[in-house]
């Protein structure tokens, strides 16, 4: 079976179940940066990395294919996302005690670690934009769904600044 399907040829894809629409579509950006958001997290994993932070990672990921599959209409249950964010604030916690304290914004430069982590941090946060630009407009989605989804990327974005703190211990360059 190739993998060219040339349906999108001349500017639309479709949404689970079939229902074409441009590929400048809000919904179509919205799962799209997920998208991004998850390859670049699978840069990260291949990097010198503690194996349980690969683990986790990878568990990201996989709600973020959770998550895509509600943003293309696919009736996908996000229960995991919930119990998701709580680890994350967990390993946030944990993280926090080991660290310096904060007094100044840092630049986002280091190791090679930790700078994929504020890489991923800021994709985070544009994933987020565009999450609240099509939930905000689309009624389609149920708001338990919208509302979990949200908190996930925003605690997500936090946990990867700590990750980039984490593994640029010694090394940050205050702004």
């Amino acid at each position: 079976m190739a993998i060219y399907t040339k349906t999108g040829d001349k500017g639309t894809t479709a949404l689970f179940g079939g229902k074409r629409v441009s590929k400048n579509n809000q919904q179509i950006k919205a799962y799209g940066v997920v998208d991004e958001l998850s390859s670049v997290i699978g840069v990260v994993i291949s990097k010198k990395i503690d194996k349980e932070d690969g683990e986790f990672l990878t568990t990201i990921q996989k709600n973020l294919y959770a998550m895509m599959g509600v943003l293309c209409n696919a009736k996908v249950s996000l229960d995991s996302l919930k119990s998701h964010t709580e680890a994350m604030e967990d390993y946030i916690d944990e993280q926090e005690k080991t660290l310096p304290e904060l007094r100044n914004f840092i630049l986002p430069q280091g190791t090679e670690e930790s700078a994929w982590f504020h890489v991923i941090r800021t994709v985070c946060r544009r994933a987020e934009r565009s999450l609240v630009g099509f939930l905000t407009k689309d009624n389609s989605i149920e708001a338990s769904q919208k509302e979990v989804m949200l908190q996930y990327l925003n605690r997500m974005s936090d946990l990867f600044f700590i990750m980039a703190r984490k593994y640029n211990q010694g090394k940050e360059v205050l702004a």
